[in-house]
């Protein structure tokens, strides 16, 4: 599914959010700036949502180191892990200001710990993914070892795509929380856990009762669902196959090698043909040489594919939020007409289900008027309660569905580009490498006819 069905809500934008401040004189300078421009653009009637790229514009971020260490974990024991410097510096000015720069260190735990906080402060916004914790889909000469070199790299490089991506969206940007994580080191956890977001966090058994009770369920999140579903799907094949192919392509290009080495050994041996064989092996040792390094940079497209493979769970918690308001306003309006009905019921004195009051008053009389009457006088203050509650769940349920679906878009188009992108570099560098290829055999069909 690539287009959801048509919805007039959709195409309305998320009210602004305002801008938080913070200690740190780097950013706060930025989003100073950036506040006075966005409110020039909102007064002039332009889109705020689209082409905002808040920080961006102001400050660069970057993870630009890894560093293997130990220390003692909650339990109080020692344990090994890595930790990632982060690096932000602010653009530097025309007028030749100095550049300011604030770095700290953080754990992929930590990283972790910052994405679950706006899953739950966001639930309207596809939030990226982080990179993958172990190695997935991983070729038999590729390392699967958390700590290995190679792999601790490509997670860095994930983890820097992860922070350029919340600083671009137009509404992650803004967080107080994702802003600290950026500049303050000490008791960033603490400030976090203050915030109390593990409690208004969602239990898993809750969204799944929510998903198979909904009896009305929105047709576009239906639909999402599959779509990511579907998603998941594809990339997961998509990698698996890759993941064969280059087995398979290791080992051509090491019977090169091969090669190579028969015709080195058979020079050694030729007077006349000596030169020739020697040239010819020279060149199918470079050829099979080579596979290592192009099998590095696939390992880079893989990982642009792992992260729409993994933002497909990022769209099914937006729909599972979904289900589950959807699941409490139904909830509310079943609650709603049944305290009216009741209500109803003791007005006119009759009793149209069965109930445990219906057989207490059977047994052991009618009530008085006087109970009667005090019994309505309740009913109606929880029914005027009930529907100021069911008003405010059906405006929440609106404006989450405006919201997400405006960020869905937002998701679905920045997919398309960067898909898009990584496919067609990586067919360029599959062409290059096949000339390559062409061209070792070129040369080496050139040794064998000068013998």
């Amino acid at each position: 599914m690539e287009q959801a069905p048509p919805d007039p809500e959709r195409q309305l934008q998320p009210a602004p959010v305002e801008p938080l401040g913070g200690p740190g004189a780097l950013l706060e300078a930025a989003v100073g700036e950036e506040e006075t421009e966005g409110n020039r653009e909102d007064s002039s009637g332009v889109d705020t949502m689209t082409g905002n790229h808040f920080w961006l514009k102001k400050i660069e971020i970057s993870v630009s180191e890894a560093e293997k260490r130990t220390g003692r974990n909650a339990m109080n024991m020692q344990e090994t892990y890595t930790a990632y410097l982060i690096e932000t510096r602010s653009v530097e000015h025309a007028d030749g200001q100095s550049v300011l720069t604030d770095s700290l260190w953080r754990r992929y735990s930590e990283f972790e710990l910052l994405r679950n906080y706006l899953l739950v402060y966001y639930p309207h916004v596809v939030v990226p993914p982080l990179p993958e914790k172990r190695a997935e889909f991983v070729w038999h000469k590729l390392s699967a070892d958390n700590m290995d070199p190679d792999f601790v790299e490509r997670r860095r490089i994930g983890l820097e795509n992860f922070l350029l991506r919340v600083a671009s969206h137009p509404v992650l940007c803004r967080d107080k929380i994702f802003y600290l994580f950026l500049t303050q080191e000490g008791n960033w956890k603490e400030t976090v856990n203050e915030t109390g977001f593990q409690l208004k966090a969602d239990s898993r058994l809750k969204a799944l009762n929510a998903t198979f009770r909904v009896k009305n369920p929105d047709k576009r999140f239906t639909e999402l669902k599959h779509y990511s579903d579907e998603l998941q799907s594809v990339i997961s094949h998509l990698l698996r196959v890759r993941a064969r192919v280059a087995d398979r392509l290791y080992g051509v290009y090491k019977v090169h090698g091969n090669y190579g080495r028969v015709f080195s050994e058979w020079s050694a041996i030729e007077k006349e043909m000596g030169d020739g064989l020697q040239s010819a092996g020279h060149h199918m040792d470079v050829y099979a040489s080579s596979i290592d390094d192009i099998l590095e940079d696939e390992e880079h497209y893989a990982d642009q594919l792992k992260e729409y493979l993994f933002y497909a769970e990022a769209l099914r918690a937006v729909c599972r939020k979904h289900e589950l308001m959807q699941y409490d306003l139904e909830t509310a309006a079943q609650d709603l007409a049944s305290k009216k009905q009741q209500c109803e019921e003791l007005a006119t004195g009759t009793i149209r289900t069965f109930s445990l009051k219906g057989m207490t008053t059977k047994l052991f009389g009618q009530e008085t008027p006087e109970q009667r009457e005090a019994r309505i006088k309740v009913l109606e203050e929880q029914i005027n309660e009930g529907e100021e509650q069911l008003k405010s769940k059906n405006l929440e349920g609106r404006e989450f569905v405006k919201n997400a679906w405006a960020d869905i878009e937002r998701f679905k188009e920045q997919k398309n580009r960067d898909l898009k992108e990584a496919l067609i570099s990586y067919a360029i560098m599959q062409i290059s490498m096949c000339k390559k290829g062409i061209q070792v055999w070129t040369n080496a069909k050139e040794c064998f006819s000068k013998m």
